[in-house]
Formats: C-alpha cells, sequence, structure tokens
C-alpha cells in the first residue's frame, strides 16, 4: 500500500518549483492532490501541471485561489470539500520574497510577504481544521525556512513572515492535537529551482560549500520530507520543525 493511499491533499502554491514536486510526489505515493495557483498569470503553466500529473495516472486539479484572501480561502476549502468530500492533508505552501534592505523597504513590500506566506496559512488552516475536526485526524503542515531561524540581511520581511509560522505551526499543534490533527513545519536551506538558475555560478557554489553535505537541496528533498509528515508515519510528531538544509543549520 502507498503511503497516501486515499488520502486528499492541499498544496497552496502548486504549479511550480517546490510545491509541483510536493504534488507529484504526493500522488506518486497514492494520493488525490489538489493545488492552488494565484491567478490568471500563472493559470496555463497551473493547467499544464494538472494535465501532467493526471497523465501520471492519478487524480489532480487545480484552483485558482490567492490564499491571502480569507474568502478565498473559505471558498476554496468548500470547493475542495463539494469536490473531494473532505481534505486530510494541508500543505500551505505559497510564499513570495520582495527582497530589499529594511531602509529601502516599503509598507507594500512588508504587507505583499506577510500576508502570503504567513496571513495565508491563517486563512487555510483556519478553514480546513473543520472538515479535519470532524474527522478527528489531519495532518497540516507549514513551509518555513531556514531564514525563519537564523535570520537574513535584505529578507526582514521574508524572515519574520517564515518565522511566524513556527510559531503558528507550535500553537496550532498545541490547540488541536487532542482531536488527532498534527501541525508541523519544514523549514528548507538553500534549494536549488528553476529560480537559482539564473544566479551566478561562482556564488552558488561558494553557498554549496558552506553546507556540510556540499550541495544545495533538491524540491524532491522537500517533497519527501513532505510525505513523511503527510503519512500515518508520523502519526507521533506534531509541532515540530524538520530542517531540510544539508546540515547548514546544526
Amino acid at each position: 500500500m502507498k503511503l497516501l493511499e486515499k488520502k486528499i491533499v492541499l498544496i497552496t502554491g502548486g504549479s511550480r518549483g517546490i510545491g509541483k514536486s510536493i504534488a507529484k510526489e504526493c500522488m506518486r505515493q497514492g494520493a488525490t492532490v489538489a493545488f492552488t495557483y494565484r491567478d490568471e498569470n500563472t493559470q496555463e503553466q497551473a493547467i499544464q501541471v494538472e494535465k501532467e500529473l493526471n497523465e501520471d495516472g492519478g487524480l489532480a486539479k487545480a484552483f485558482m485561489s490567492d490564499a491571502a484572501n480569507f474568502e478565498d480561502a473559505q471558498k476554496l476549502i468548500a470547493d475542495i470539500i463539494s469536490e473531494f468530500g473532505t481534505i486530510d492533508v494541508l500543505v500551505n505552501n505559497a510564499g513570495i520574497t520582495r527582497d530589499t534592505l529594511l531602509m529601502r523597504m516599503s509598507e507594500d513590500q512588508w504587507d505583499d510577504v506577510i500576508n502570503t506566506n504567513l496571513k495565508s496559512a491563517f486563512n487555510l488552516t483556519k478553514a480546513a481544521q473543520i472538515p479535519m475536526l470532524k474527522a478527528r485526524s489531519g495532518s497540516i503542515i507549514n513551509m518555513s525556512s531556514v531564514v525563519g531561524v537564523k535570520g537574513n540581511a535584505g529578507q526582514a520581511n521574508y524572515a519574520a513572515s517564515k518565522a511566524g509560522l513556527i510559531g503558528f505551526t507550535k500553537s496550532v499543534a498545541a490547540e488541536l492535537g487532542s482531536r488527532g490533527i498534527r501541525c508541523n513545519a519544514i523549514a528548507p536551506g538553500f534549494i536549488e529551482t528553476e529560480m537559482t538558475k539564473s544566479l551566478d555560478e561562482k556564488v552558488v557554489e561558494e553557498w554549496r560549500n558552506g553546507i556540510p553535505l556540499k550541495r544545495g537541496g533538491t524540491p524532491l528533498d522537500v517533497a519527501n520530507t513532505t510525505v513523511f509528515l503527510a503519512s500515518d508515519m508520523s502519526s507521533y510528531v506534531t509541532g515540530q520543525t524538520i530542517h531540510v538544509c544539508g546540515g547548514m543549520l546544526m
């Protein structure tokens, strides 16, 4: 039996990068996957991902929804319950960066990152807990970052949002544990995606050399940890932050 057989998994921001890899690996492990994309600008890409996932023999569906919008989140959960009956696993993966030094950071740059990275987790968790409470089971996984643990110059907004997710994770785990609902966070380190390919190779190599495992992580490294936390293999794990960083933080 596959690890996520018969489970309904919702992934926010699942049309590219880490989110896409999580969707693919969850499906490979037997899950039915719902994933979100933010707006019409990414619709074509999301539909292509949906097609790819379904061609692999599973069942996946893309939903256009802005996770940072409270009403959108409520509607999304209602639509998924209508489509699939329930939600077993929620992966709060949606995230953006607006990097700049604090002295240059605008209010909009702060608000955009906090709303997309942190408020979205509140919106979706608040809505998704309802079917989970009825079932007295569920797994909520929040995508944090090593930057949320150690901070980083030029990323005050991003670091604050990811640190907030860790505190949010622990609080939700404490609140919902008695109902059989688990909540954990993943803190990726330097993960090599399409975005990092545009970086200077010398800079990337310096980062790799500073990591004990001497390589950047892959989206699959994060996806495998997500599958573990989504599955019954982690049934006694809650309130934790797992660093997927090659030993960058020890």
